[in-house]
């Protein structure tokens, strides 16, 4: 089967502590917001934690 083609995002493979991932499955149950969206946002989030430290 082919893999689909990815326009505006890019794969990465990345792992999470289980107690982490437990928690993450609930959220995005609970939300209905799809997993990537929510990784999007805490990246963003830390991005602007970081940028803020950096100046």
């Amino acid at each position: 089967m082919a893999e689909a083609l990815l326009v505006n995002r890019t794969r990465f493979t990345s792992s999470l502590k289980n107690e982490l991932m437990e928690e993450f499955n609930q959220l995005a149950e609970k939300t209905r917001i799809p997993k990537s969206r929510l990784i999007d946002e805490a990246i963003e989030d830390l991005l602007k934690k970081y940028e803020k430290k950096n100046g």
